[in-house]
């Protein structure tokens, strides 16, 4: 699909949506491109009980920002799904907001690898996930 400039691929995820869980947690895209994407999340309703940010919330956050970045790479008639996801957490956010940046790792015909670094409101990594994703022909309906 060639270079796609953040204005333009805010409007396509707008369009597009987020999907409920996304939504439901709170997440806000504010750049998203093919070279990078950038999104928010809120800790406060995505804790687990201590009250620390729940791990698959920042899974959702990176698997959210991967899968749609490999979408707007796939094109038109094209879509890409998730076959491999993998976190690993190096410190945990109790307040405020975090922030995931996506950035990929390959950008092939039939497959696409995004690395996700969440930080909290201080800068400091909180998460690394890497997401791959397959990229195939929409299918037809029947």
């Amino acid at each position: 699909m060639g270079e796609v400039a953040t204005s333009e691929g805010l409007q396509w995820a707008t369009a597009r949506g987020m999907g409920a869980l996304a939504e439901k947690m709170g997440i806000e895209f504010t750049e998203f491109g093919i070279d990078r994407s950038v999104a928010t999340m809120p800790v406060e309703g995505n804790t687990q009980p201590v009250g620390l940010l729940h791990g698959g919330a920042y899974v959702v956050l990176g698997e959210s920002l991967g899968s749609m970045s490999a979408n707007l790479h796939a094109g038109p008639g094209r879509l890409a799904v998730g076959v491999d996801i993998n976190a690993t957490h190096t410190r945990s956010a109790t307040s405020g907001i975090v922030t995931g940046v996506c950035t990929p790792l390959h950008l092939g015909r039939s497959m696409t690898v995004h690395e996700i670094v969440v930080t909290d409101e201080r800068g400091r990594r909180c998460s690394t996930i890497r997401i791959t994703n397959m990229i195939k022909d929409v299918p037809q309906e029947r």
